[in-house]
């Protein structure tokens, strides 16, 4: 169930003890499941309970997780040495884990931890820094694995390319199930068995529907309406390879789109396109936002739009799909080639009732960006 060649993950390791070596870090205890998977292929939703991979800087590494994860670690991962810990009323799996890395001879080392991640709760966490207080120098490393897996190899772009057929293909299906009555329930459905039929996974968070005044909202909410003769649908979503994740967005119009509907849709068309020229190597991810924030001001929707405008894509499970880092105001990042960068155009006009959304995935190249999707920017009525 490996996704990935064997030289693929040996050149991971490498970047991780090399990184890790410049740090000064003899190891790194790893709770976000994104890092288990991208240096080991071990695929599991099981980080919803208390596990670590451990990963030493001569590339010696452990798994301590729950006896309903032994299966699913041999079974999907290289990891050769996996350790249980025992369910129980007064189970610390932190002492366990202390019980491991003392047999990894780890004791006074100076560990890097992961900390911010939906992998380890803010009890766990404090029962670990309880646990390891006296036993070892720890650090927290969350962003090491984190930044090394933002440019992607070529075997990972394979996998992001085919997440953009699966996103295509619910567009396709969205727009053909998509009319006046309608029922939002029937929509959802049909995007995300075009997307599963087609090869692909569940994604990182619930695809986002939402019609009429539910058209504003940037998040899944439960309960379903029918579209009126005239109505907007908003839509993001994503299409899912092996975990990687290409999403899109858009604002559908059924029946006769208002004034507002038009300016706003070439307001976010404009801005999208300076998002595209300015997501060139060498520019910031603040540059990329600055971009989007200079042509929806001038469109006069700074009231209107967000104050983040995208963010990077890569493997991710829930609970959500971003991967970071995020396009903002200030953020330093540097945009490199081979990155898989999602950019949304929100704007959600409370004063008017009106919804635009226009958000596609590139790829950074050494110039240009490429889309991913091989759908354009048009306007969608219905």
């Amino acid at each position: 169930m490996l996704h990935f060649s064997e030289e693929e993950f040996a050149t991971r390791r490498a970047k991780l003890s090399a990184e890790m070596a410049e740090q000064g870090l003899d190891a790194v205890l790893l709770f976000a499941q994104e890092s288990m998977y991208w240096l080991t292929g071990y695929d599991t939703f099981g980080y919803c309970f208390f596990q670590c991979l451990v990963y030493k800087q001569d590339g010696t590494m452990a798994l301590l997780t729950r006896s309903a994860d032994l299966r699913q670690a041999r079974h999907t991962s290289n990891i050769d040495n996996v350790l249980i810990w025992i369910d129980g009323g007064h189970a610390n799996p932190t002492l366990d884990l202390k019980n491991m890395l003392t047999d990894m001879n780890l004791l006074g080392a100076k560990l890097g931890v992961e900390y911010d991640t939906h992998g380890l709760t803010a009890y766990n966490g404090r029962l670990l820094d309880e646990q390891l207080r006296s036993f070892a120098n720890l650090q927290d490393a969350s962003k090491l694995v984190h930044t090394l897996r933002v440019v992607k190899s070529a075997e990972e772009i394979s996998h992001i390319k085919k997440a953009a057929k699966h996103a295509d293909v619910a567009l396709d299906a969205a727009v053909k199930a998509t009319k006046a009555g309608a029922d939002e329930a029937k929509i959802l459905a049909a995007m995300q068995g075009a997307a599963l039929e087609n090869g692909g996974d569940y994604p990182g968070n619930p695809f986002i529907l939402g019609s009429g005044e539910d058209a504003l909202l940037c998040r899944y909410k439960s309960g379903r309406r029918k579209l009126s003769k005239n109505d907007q649908l908003t839509l993001e979503w994503a299409g899912v390879s092996a975990q990687y994740h290409v999403a899109m967005m858009r604002t559908l119009v059924i029946g006769k789109p208002k004034l507002e509907h038009e300016h706003h849709f070439n307001a976010a068309k404009d801005a999208l396109l300076a998002v595209e020229e300015a997501m060139i190597p060498g520019n910031t991810f603040g540059d990329i936002f600055d971009a989007h924030a200079r042509t929806m001001d001038a469109a006069g929707l700074s009231r209107h739009r967000l104050n983040a405008c995208g963010y990077g894509l890569g493997a991710r499970y829930a609970p959500c799909w971003m991967d970071g880092p995020m396009f903002y105001k200030g953020n330093d990042f540097i945009v490199q080639s081979d990155m898989s960068l999602f950019a949304h155009m929100i704007i959600m006009d409370s004063e008017s009732g009106t919804a635009m959304c226009l958000g596609h995935t590139y790829l950074t190249t050494e110039t240009k960006p490429k889309a991913l999707s091989s759908h354009g920017l048009d306007f969608i009525t219905i």
